[in-house]
């Protein structure tokens, strides 16, 4: 009876058994491969007792071979790789250096101005690399000691840093959004797509909160003294600037629009803008002629070669010029061109990139094999049956599931991350998400904001303890000042990350409240009412009057023929005449004059 019971009930047992492991500390590739083979075994002895519930058996581990080679074969992975190199390297090649630096004098004179510079550094920084670690680990060793250098309250320092850098995990080209594509089924290019409005947004929650924290605590984050400002102001330089590279582009829209190339008019024009202004700046600094403030020379040259790295990755796959793996493969290309540029490429980086890459590559295909290796087990007891039954029953129908499944979601986020948790939790989610008729692309996006949340509420916040590691631990003297400064506590960093974990949940409202932020990525819509079918003219298939064959006698051309047009013998059998129809006979036996079918005689008449 205990057998019976247990076999009957595998899946659930088997779901469990898998998050006891995975509590234990048990790496996770190897806790769902060990997990998927013990459940095996069991599950093919009790199959006899399962009343039909387990399908499993021996031969069935002869398919383990293609499923492995079915993850080793996938093309989209290869874009993990891609740009994970690109963001190592750009990381070595010292850009978050330049942009903080430039971005922060852009703002210094504002309150808070710094806490500004670090967002919209870690927005770009993760339109680049896509990796949370480098985004954070730079920001953390160039930002943090400036932050505290000027007075910032080490809370928010922290929390800022640490908001800023999981950005990567939701603006193209993330690396969640590429695994969470590929376990979907769902092209790379549409959860780009989707995802881009809900990033902007999400930093624009950023920024606004700092802008309301620099009101309600202006001394928490005081402006940048004048004396710290080294580039000088300059800020209506850098607006003629913009004005320039505007006209420009007005320009040059007109003559690409004009029949030279309208279809990407727009793209091109901007291209030509955003070169024409960065080789004006460029001469004026090498030349010295200082039309434009040092600045404006700044920020022009610091910005817009990651700008251009941007375009060069997101654009081409969002115009279709390239796929996700190949954009990934021109933005590594890109980074070390830039590395090079800027005299930072050498032997020790491309080492330190290579084996970091490699590091996470074998991580992601480990845990994908393990995956496979449970996966095949836990359909085989009907365990995604369960799973869909347990979620699509729910009450509240689709705003129910979607609240279910992100509050499960936030939860395991305590103990997995955002790798664990596309691997194990979203093949299971998304059967029943698709049954219910939710767009994947859609239901990605949501999963994708919220597993942000896995990197920054303690206890286990990776972007927490990445920046705890590059944090100052013990009191220390700072290079320009000299003077003694404090350290930052680990306590400070978990307070500081609160408001932003509450933002990311309420940024999951959001996304979910207004689907049509991510929907944009099917295109225009189109109103079944203005299309039209025209069919063309059709010859006659009897080459008469235009039609389809003869006609009838006396009939408008283009009517349906006669059957003797077609070939067909006429209607009332071989005797009939050829003119106009007999009429039926009167009485109580009228016949039709219907043939009957060949080889069934003559059908007896059909009476009233």
């Amino acid at each position: 009876m205990m057998m019976e019971l247990i076999a009957q009930n595998m899946a659930p047992i088997m779901f469990v058994s898998l998050i006891f492991f995975l509590l234990l500390g048990y790496p996770v590739a190897f806790a769902l491969a060990a997990n998927g083979l013990l459940f095996f075994v069991i599950g093919t002895e009790l199959a006899p007792l399962s009343n039909g519930t387990i399908n499993l058996s021996w031969p069935l581990l002869n398919a383990m071979p293609e499923r492995f080679w079915g993850v080793l074969s996938n093309d989209t992975l290869l874009a993990i790789p891609f740009f994970t190199f690109m963001g190592i390297v750009l990381e070595k090649s010292g850009m978050a250096e330049d942009l903080l630096d430039t971005i922060g004098q852009l703002f210094g004179p504002v309150r808070g101005g710094l806490a500004y510079a670090v967002i919209i550094v870690g927005a770009l920084l993760a339109a680049t690399t896509g990796v949370v670690a480098a985004s954070v680990i730079a920001m953390g060793l160039i930002s943090l000691p400036i932050m505290l250098r000027y007075g910032y309250d080490r809370s928010l320092a922290s929390g800022v840093i640490a908001a800023s850098g999981t950005l990567a995990q939701i603006i193209p080209p993330s690396l969640v959004l590429i695994v969470l594509a590929d376990q979907l089924g769902r092209s790379v290019g549409d959860m780009y797509k989707g995802a881009l409005i809900p990033s902007f947004v999400l930093t624009g929650i950023y920024l606004g909160y700092v802008l309301v924290m620099s009101f309600l605590k202006p001394q928490s984050m005081p402006a940048l003294p004048k004396e710290a400002r080294t580039l000088g102001s300059g800020v209506m330089s850098l607006i003629v600037a913009l004005a320039i590279g505007t006209g420009v582009f007005y320009a040059a829209f007109k003559w690409f629009d004009n029949g030279v190339n309208t279809k990407n008019a727009e793209i091109l024009a901007a291209s030509v803008a955003v070169i024409v202004t960065y080789l004006l700046a460029l001469i004026d600094k090498g030349l010295k002629i200082n039309l434009m403030s040092r600045l404006a020379q700044q920020v022009v040259i610091v910005l817009i070669p990651p700008l251009a790295l941007i375009f060069l990755v997101l654009g081409t796959i969002f115009l279709g010029v390239a796929t996700p793996t190949e954009g990934g493969a021109m933005g590594a290309v890109g980074a070390l061109i830039l590395s090079a540029v800027k005299r930072r490429l050498d032997g020790g980086v491309v080492r330190e990139a290579l084996a970091a890459t490699t590091r996470l590559s074998a991580f992601v295909m480990f845990i994908l094999l393990g995956a496979r290796v449970f996966s095949l087990t836990f359909y085989g007891v009907n365990g995604h049956l369960w799973v869909e039954h347990l979620l699509t029953s729910l009450p509240g129908g689709e705003t129910g599931f979607l609240i279910v499944v992100s509050i499960l979601v936030f939860f395991l986020a305590f103990f997995l991350d955002f790798f664990e948790l596309a691997f194990i939790i979203v093949p299971l989610l998304a059967p029943a998400a698709e049954k219910m008729g939710i767009d994947l692309v859609w239901f990605g996006v949501i999963l994708g904001v919220n597993m942000q949340t896995s990197f920054m509420h303690p206890p286990f916040g990776f972007a927490l303890f990445f920046l705890r590691s590059v944090a100052p631990k013990v009191p220390y003297l700072d290079k320009v000042t000299g003077k003694l400064t404090d350290p930052v506590k680990t306590s400070q960093i978990y307070w500081g990350a609160v408001p932003f974990v509450f933002i990311q949940i309420a940024m999951i409202g959001v996304v979910m409240a207004f689907p049509g932020m991510v929907m944009h990525y099917k295109g225009k819509v189109v109103d079944p009412s203005t299309v039209e079918f025209k069919l063309p003219d059709m010859p006659g298939l009897g080459g008469l009057d235009g039609g389809l064959g003869g006609g009838l006698p006396g009939a408008a051309p283009g009517a349906l023929p006669a059957p003797g047009g077609l070939g067909l013998p006429p209607l009332g059998g071989p005797g009939a005449p050829t003119g106009a129809p007999a009429a039926p006979p009167q009485g109580g036996d009228a016949s039709l004059g219907i043939p009957a079918p060949m080889g069934l005689g003559t059908l007896p008449p059909i009476s009233n």
